[in-house]
């Protein structure tokens, strides 16, 4: 691990703990204190932590809603984008993806821009964003655009039957032994139209929704094939949903 990927898992680190010591350095990356403290401090001086006794703290910044053009201020940025990494990695050349909304969702579009999948969205920011940067092969779904969510909605059951996929990426707001829930309802009936039009289904998720129940169950944890999430997600959580069947990929 070099000094940039190093700092970048600082500050991951930093995200999901608020405040971090010099042991933590140590015990996560296998450095000596010297490079720890180093490390510290340069990122101090480059304004991305505060130098504290023995450690460091996060710099609170009032973040403004994610989009394309800032999709390094989302929470969890860090996480996040080694979640797409690790997804994208799933995909094989001539693969069918179905990618849905969010920014997780995002980072994954990008990964497998240009490369040699079909991409299948709703999700408007996403297919612009592919649009604008010529990937070759992007199939939107069509019906009512709803700018609330940024996706286009279809009323019709039967709106997405022509339509399969090798692959459907999906997020949501918690993820417990019980399943995976999201919050709007709107986004989940439409998700929920192409789950059985897909080989496998994955769900993308950073470490804070594990263990969340809130809103409602988009599919029970015995219907995910695979889990990707955070290295740091509760562990009795991620074994019971191990024992359903599914396998659990940390990043």
């Amino acid at each position: 691990m070099n000094e940039l990927q190093r700092h970048d898992g600082i500050l991951s680190l930093l995200d999901e703990k608020r405040v971090i010591n010099v042991a933590h350095i140590i015990e996560n990356f296998d450095v000596s204190p010297a490079t720890a403290r180093r490390d510290i401090a340069k990122l101090d001086e480059l304004g991305k932590l505060k130098k504290v006794r023995n450690g460091a703290e996060r710099i609170e910044i009032k973040r403004k809603a994610w989009s394309p053009l800032n999709i390094d201020t989302t929470d969890h940025y860090h996480e996040k984008s080694r979640i797409a990494v690790k997804a994208a990695a799933l995909c094989q050349p001539g693969d069918s993806v179905v990618i849905n909304c969010g920014s997780t969702a995002f980072l994954l579009g990008q990964e497998l821009c240009q490369q040699d999948v079909q991409i299948v969205t709703n999700y408007f920011p996403l297919a612009s964003y592919l649009i604008n940067e010529d990937h070759e092969d992007v199939i939107i779904i069509g019906g009512q655009y709803n700018k609330a969510q940024n996706i286009f909605l279809n009323p019709s059951p039967n709106s997405l039957g022509g339509y399969a996929g090798h692959w459907m990426f999906t997020s949501g707001k918690g993820l417990t032994e019980n399943g995976l829930y999201k919050a709007d309802m709107l986004t989940a009936v439409s998700e929920q139209q192409m789950v059985e039009q897909i080989d496998k289904l994955v769900v993308v998720v950073d470490s804070s929704k594990i263990g969340n129940r809130t809103g409602m169950l988009f599919c029970p944890a015995d219907k995910i094939d695979i889990l990707i999430t955070g290295k740091d997600a509760n562990p009795e959580v991620i074994a019971a949903i191990r024992s359903n069947g599914t396998e659990v990929l940390l990043v």
